[in-house]
């Protein structure tokens, strides 16, 4: 055979091979989303294919191959784009001997020969086998992935799931014609750049909705999708599109904004750079069902407080994300849940860790809508001349502008939760009996009779309902109306160490932090509440910017009188309006602050730890400014065999604190030795009584009470008062909010020091250790 017989020869059976290679190159690949494509894309593509077949028919009769490389063929195969979540769901949700085809893959060959050889296994069978995902029949993955129902993450609402977006996406967009479309993808390019030009031309419709809702997220995909076809004329379509999807463009605006308003927690005073966002910070409480008060009992000398405290067993602790998983008594899912704590145990962090989960989608998917209303903004629209009549449907749009025509409230598949917290700031009392009773959404009322309907299940029959405040203030709600209630009890030890892990990247910091801390048995305490833990964080790393900090031990005093600063400040921002600025404490608050060290002190040499209302009354206090607004006190729940509230101080410590507090002010503004009865047995270098009127008269005072009285009764308090004479903590961090700028300074410290230190010398083996952290505590100056 000649040499061009040979190559003539050749050339056929490579067309030949090729001819049967194109068909099969020819053949779509499943999508990612399988039955998405209308019937007419399909004779479309049918057509397509057809007159490409032809072409390369006349192409190669007229010899016009230019070269025999298989890469330079052109091949219609579906582009490379990201695995979307539907095909990572295709995965796991397909049913036993069903295979997945990689749509990516540019050679199917093997797949075909394999379909072949099983296709009269697979009749047999009579099994569907699922190639790609479909949206949402028959195949539902999330339903396949998860079959219970009370289990986290949740279902999604199928008008709110993936499925249903491409579709409306995809349906939005098929009757438009090959230039409208053009024109549509040409400005969906101009205004998103996050976008190729050829990630937006490249491939047909399908490619395209694929491939903006993989790279912009369903939300942008979906925004960006309306108001492109508002720009190019098609409102029509837009406003159909908007329609459609109406739910999920809902639940995008309160995912926003919830992740706007949580997504960085904000400290103290926000400095510009230093943000923290909640994620990489946040360590959950425990959070018990049962209610105990809050109150951790635990001491550095007494083994319980005058009134013992129950504390909660780790059995009854929840996850906040599960708190809407609980079930009543009737195994009947919640509708209210109430969850309380003691001032600065982290409520308002936990209602944003719960509300950025959801707004995330990792946890409470079923949820379809969450919606913020706190108290605080009810009681910003009842103080608001004059008092606004509205309905609940106008405070969800007043607040909500994006929440407007929500009618699928009042269905009864639609699984929607509001929360109201900060109870304590609705100053306003709540008529539980004589309110009128609302029966439907839209009947305009006063804001205390929607308050007191919501909670009564009358109005947002279909919500659930999460309440949080102060102890004492949601004590007032009926317990006919709560199904269940929940108290944040604060952080363990290894919780302590683990947020400090967590909010330093420096190691050595927050290794450091932790060693320091631990030095103090009372601050190791006082630590698990989470509030403290963050001032402990804040503190600490100012202080080891300095060098040679960390060799002593910390000062306790310090600290206790931060907390009274920043809570009082806190009350008169939350609770009168103040802005930073203007954070200057009245004369009336200075009497407040007195007279609560005042009630303490008589409360100490009693040796009680609990008060009633009448007890603050008698000092001339109001109950709610004490119990509710000064931060500093709770209220425990089981009432007192006569039926009166009952309340205590945040920790006993705070108690033996704000007795100190009153007897040293009392002696710096008064010069008033409220510890000396005249009975006391002065030490020989005391020649006259007015010598007690000094800061030695005024310690020696309060050290024979501390040896007259069991051990652990007075320690604290001596520390404290001993701290207080630290011209740090008088002359300095107090001064300008509860003494005068520019005071005189305590005069007679190295009296006080001397009398300390001889006492340390004749004391009992066992008060030592305490006398010499007083003298610590009066005379260390590293802060």
């Amino acid at each position: 055979m000649d040499p061009d017989s040979e190559v003539e020869r050749i050339l056929r059976q490579q067309n030949e091979r090729g001819e049967e290679q194109d068909k099969k190159k020819w053949t779509r690949p499943p999508s990612s989303y399988g039955s998405m494509k209308s019937d007419s894309e399909e004779m479309e593509e049918e057509e397509e294919e057809e007159e490409v077949e032809e072409e390369q028919n006349k192409e190669e009769l007229a010899g016009a191959l230019p070269q025999l490389n298989d890469g330079a063929r052109v091949q219609r195969i579906r582009s490379e784009s990201p695995e979307t979540l539907y095909t990572m769901t295709t995965e796991q949700t397909k049913p036993p001997g069903a295979v997945v085809i990689e749509t990516r893959s540019s050679d199917l060959g093997d797949f075909a020969e394999d379909e072949d050889e099983d296709e009269d296994e697979e009749a047999d069978d009579d099994m569907l086998i699922t190639n790609s995902p479909e949206p949402p029949e028959p195949v539902e993955p999330e339903d396949t992935m998860q079959t219970d129902e009370n289990s986290q993450p949740g279902r999604l609402h199928p008008e709110q799931d993936l499925p249903h977006l491409f579709k409306s996406i995809q349906n939005s967009l098929t009757d438009l014609t090959k230039e409208e479309l053009f024109k549509f993808k040409t400005w969906f390019y101009q205004w998103e750049r996050g976008l190729t030009l050829q990630q937006v031309m490249e491939g047909d419709l399908l490619d395209f909705v694929d491939r903006i809702i993989e790279i912009l997220g369903q939300e942008r995909a979906l925004l960006h999708t309306i108001s492109t076809l508002e720009s190019v004329g098609k409102k029509t379509e837009a406003e159909e599109l908007r329609n459609q999807c109406k739910r999920v463009l809902t639940r995008f605006h309160l995912m926003q904004y919830l992740m706007r308003k949580h997504e960085v927690i904000r400290e103290g005073v926000v400095r510009a750079g230093k943000q923290n966002l909640l994620d990489t910070i946040y360590v959950e409480p425990q959070i018990s069902t049962c209610r105990f008060g809050g109150v951790d009992p635990s001491h550095e000398f007494r083994r319980l407080p005058p009134t013992p405290l129950q504390v909660p067993s780790a059995d009854t602790f929840v996850s906040v994300n599960n708190l809407f998983r609980l079930q009543k008594d009737d195994g009947k899912p919640v509708r209210t849940v109430v969850t309380t704590g003691i001032p600065g145990i982290g409520m308002s962090v936990s209602v944003g860790k719960f509300s950025l989960d959801w707004a995330k989608l990792r946890a409470n998917r079923d949820l379809q809508f969450v919606i913020k209303l706190s108290f605080r903004s009810f009681w910003a629209l009842r103080t608001k001349p004059p008092s606004p009549m509205m309905s609940i449907v106008e405070v969800i749009e007043y607040y909500h502008p994006e929440c407007k025509d929500m009618k699928y409230l009042e269905e009864e598949d639609c699984k929607f939760l509001i929360i109201m917290d900060s109870l304590d700031c609705y100053q306003a009392h709540l008529d539980w009996e004589n309110a009128p009773e609302l029966n439907d959404n839209y009947t305009k009322a006063h804001p205390d009779n929607l308050i007191v309907n919501i909670i009564r299940g009358t109005v947002l029959r279909g919500a659930r309902l999460w309440i949080l405040g102060r102890a004492a203030a949601v004590s007032q709600i009926p317990p006919q109306f709560i199904d269940v209630f929940t108290e944040i009890q604060g952080f363990s030890d290894e919780m302590i160490d683990d947020y400090l892990d967590r909010r330093f990247s420096d190691s050595n910091i927050s290794r450091n932090i932790i060693a320091h801390y631990k030095r103090l048995p009372t601050l190791r305490i006082l630590a698990r509440q989470p509030f403290v833990c963050w001032m402990l964080a804040t503190v600490f790393e100012r202080c080891y910017r300095y060098q040679g900090y960390g060799e002593l031990p910390p000062r306790l005093t310090p600290f206790y009188v931060n907390i009274l600063i920043v809570q009082t400040n806190r009350r008169l921002q939350f609770y009168y309006g103040k802005n930073e600025n203007e954070l200057k404490w009245s004369s009336e608050d200075k009497q407040l602050v007195t007279k609560v060290g005042k009630m303490a002190f008589k409360m100490l040499e009693m040796n009680i730890s609990v008060f009633c209302e009448e007890d603050v009354k008698e000092y001339g206090l109001k109950p709610a400014e004490v119990t509710v607004m000064s931060g500093l006190c709770t209220e425990l729940p089981s009432a007192a065999p006569d039926g009166k509230r009952r309340f205590c101080f945040i920790h006993f410590t705070f108690q033996e604190f704000m007795a100190a507090l009153y007897v040293f002010t009392m002696f710096r503004t008064e010069s008033k030795n409220v510890l000396d009865s005249g009975l006391l047995q002065m030490p020989k270098f005391f020649t006259s009584r007015d010598q007690t009127r000094s800061a030695a008269g005024l310690v020696q005072c309060a050290l024979v009470r501390t040896f007259n009285a069991e051990l652990g009764h007075y320690e604290m308090f001596l520390r404290f008062l001993c701290g207080m004479l630290s011209p740090d903590c008088h002359d300095n961090q107090l001064s300008g909010y509860l003494y005068r700028h520019n005071a005189p300074k305590v005069g007679g410290l190295e009296e006080v020091q001397r009398l300390l230190e001889q006492t340390i010398q004749t004391a009992q083996p066992e008060r030592v250790g305490n006398l010499k952290e007083c003298l610590r505590e009066m005379t260390q100056e590293d802060e």
